[in-house]
């Protein structure tokens, strides 16, 4: 029975003999270390930062270029000369080379014909249905041509109450103005007038098209018109294109009906299907108002003073 008990309390032992004890699980109890000799190691750490703000500094002189200056670092330089010379007639004929130059300048100067016409549309109002339109066509480059304008507006089964042709001469300022110089005609309303035109239109900052002209009729009458639009691409098919459009009066011409001062102003917003830029439908909202003193020759002719509609239109271009 003696020997049975043995065996039994033996099985531990056997069992921590047989398998292995993994290394962080040994125990260092029973290691002996005051043979260990620890004189030669310095723990003195008195002299460390031990923040953690603290880092070590790095220098950058052994990277320095030799003989740098502050000159020399990229900054405000003079740029060098525009070359004025053509690196061409290093080896071939000069004059040769400038003829090339000049047919190559008259191979980019171009003359071409287009007409586009900006608003061709039916106006519905609330017993009072018209139609307006605008456009013009032109012949010339992109320096110089010649413009033949046309707008007016007018009631249905009336004559147009509106009816202006232009033409004038084109010249490009910059890449973004042009001035016009010619002159325009009023058929109606009656008396009729014709116009000297001084006008600048182009692309003012933010994308807005811009068009100023001054205008002085045969009879000394002074006019100033003021336009102004801007067209938002919603998608690559719908564009909406708001508009904006002053006159102003220097002195009162009763024959006309038109008062010194602002004497109408017009404000529009289109929203149109632009798929093909050659034929473009749309939609908008047309309201005019006249002012001042011509607001009140209105009211004493009978005439309205204001008056909104809905527009369906087309835009077009040849």
């Amino acid at each position: 029975m003696a020997l049975h008990l043995v065996s039994l309390q033996s099985i531990p032992a056997l069992l921590m003999i047989a398998v292995p004890v993994p290394s962080w699980a040994q125990d260092h109890a029973g290691m002996d270390h005051s043979h260990m000799d620890h004189s030669g190691m310095n723990h003195d750490m008195s002299g460390m930062d031990m923040s953690q703000d603290a880092a070590p500094a790095i220098d950058h002189s052994a990277h320095s270029i030799p003989g740098a200056t502050v000159a020399d670092q990229p900054g405000d330089a003079p740029a060098p000369p525009v070359p004025a010379d053509h690196p061409a007639d290093l080896f071939f004929a000069p004059d040769r080379m400038a003829a090339s130059r000049k047919a190559m300048v008259r191979e980019m100067t171009f003359s071409t014909f287009a007409l586009q016409v900006d608003r061709l549309e039916y106006r519905a109002a609330n017993g009072k249905d018209g139609f307006g339109w605008e456009g013009q066509a032109w012949y010339g480059g992109d320096i110089d041509r010649m413009v033949l304008a046309s707008e007016g507006e007018g009631s249905l089964g009336k004559r147009a109450e509106r009816i202006e042709l232009a033409a004038y001469w084109r010249h490009a300022l910059d890449p973004w103005f042009n001035l016009q110089l010619g002159v325009r005609h009023d058929f109606r309303p009656d008396p009729q007038r014709t116009y000297a035109l001084v006008g600048i239109e182009g692309l003012a900052p933010y994308w807005f098209d811009v068009t100023g002209q001054l205008l002085v009729s045969e009879k000394g009458e002074v006019h100033v018109r003021g336009k102004a639009g801007y067209q938002q691409r919603i998608t690559q098919s719908l564009v909406v294109e708001p508009e904006a459009e002053v006159d102003f009066a220097f002195q009162d011409v009763s024959a006309l009906n038109v008062g010194s001062g602002f004497e109408r102003f017009e404000l529009g917003a289109r929203l149109r299907y632009e798929r093909n830029r050659s034929f473009a439908p749309y939609v908008g909202v047309h309201w005019e108002r006249k002012l001042a003193g011509t607001a009140r020759l209105a009211r004493a002719s009978g005439d309205d003073v204001s008056g909104v509609s809905a527009a369906f239109g087309v835009r077009m271009m040849f």
